[in-house]
């Protein structure tokens, strides 16, 4: 919200969303935090009190060492028997099956898979692109949500203010093309905003209403990180999101709600 000295009534209503360059190439065991910190100060845009810091789940994947050479997978029978058929290296197939709870559907070469974090989504988010290396793949972070308290209580230790932090990833959706960045992991606010038992313009009580915003910043951050611009980070500020200890995992739908399992 724009600080403008009127009342919230007469505020334009404005949300600023800020990518953070400068970033280095981050190795295992690195301070992320800090890297976050002091790029965004070297810009011209500090961490102000209530931000929320967007960053890509590769880049904490990296500093967490999840960024692994595929000779780590040794092929099961299944995955020898997939990768034949599919034309896939069987490596990467084996590091979809060992990351994932279960296999929800096979299309082609894509298996979607339920990770162990219980996310439902292409490949159980093993990904080759943008790792440092043709032979190296990245596997989600172990506990997302922990990944996201670590940045945030980093960013409170050393600069002494209260921020949210939201890791991203891209998913495909059902009955669209294309795919969005969502929210895997969050920090130091509530994933939702709650409109049930509120009223409409019109005066209806709106029963079933709950906006991720969680999923909203995650998007909307990606305007500014890209998937080639090398800006694992962004700064989403103005929006007044409601503060708590949230979880990423309150957002996926539990099986026996779950229209498509």
């Amino acid at each position: 919200m724009a600080d403008s000295g009127d009342s919230p009534a007469t505020q334009v209503p404005e949300v600023r969303v800020i990518g953070i360059r400068g970033i280095p190439m981050v190795q295992p065991g690195d301070d992320l935090a800090e890297a976050i910190l002091t790029a965004a100060k070297a810009q011209g845009t500090p961490l102000a009190e209530g931000d929320v810091v967007a960053v890509t789940q590769r880049v904490v994947s990296k500093v967490e060492a999840r960024v692994v050479p595929l000779d780590t997978f040794q092929p099961s029978p299944f995955a020898l028997a997939y990768a034949e058929r599919t034309e896939k290296d069987p490596r990467l197939v084996e590091a979809v099956l060992r990351e994932s709870k279960r296999i929800i559907r096979q299309v082609g070469g894509v298996l979607i898979t339920e990770t162990h974090h219980g996310f439902k989504c292409a490949n159980a988010g093993v990904d080759g692109s943008n790792v440092g290396g043709m032979d190296l793949v990245s596997l989600l972070p172990v506990d997302p949500d922990a990944s996201c308290r670590t940045i945030r209580d980093g960013i409170r230790q050393r600069a002494g203010i209260e921020v949210a932090v939201v890791m991203t990833d891209t998913f495909g959706r059902p009955w669209r093309h294309g795919q969005t960045n969502v929210a895997i992991g969050v920090a130091g606010m509530q994933p939702f905003r709650d409109y049930v038992g509120q009223t409409d313009t019109d005066g209806r009580e709106l029963r079933v209403t709950t906006i991720c915003t969680a999923d909203e910043i995650a998007g909307a951050a990606e305007m500014v990180m890209g998937k080639l611009d090398r800006i694992p980070a962004a700064i989403v500020r103005g929006f007044a999101y409601d503060r708590g200890e949230g979880k990423a995992t309150e957002i996926v739908r539990e099986m026996a709600l779950d229209l498509f399992p």
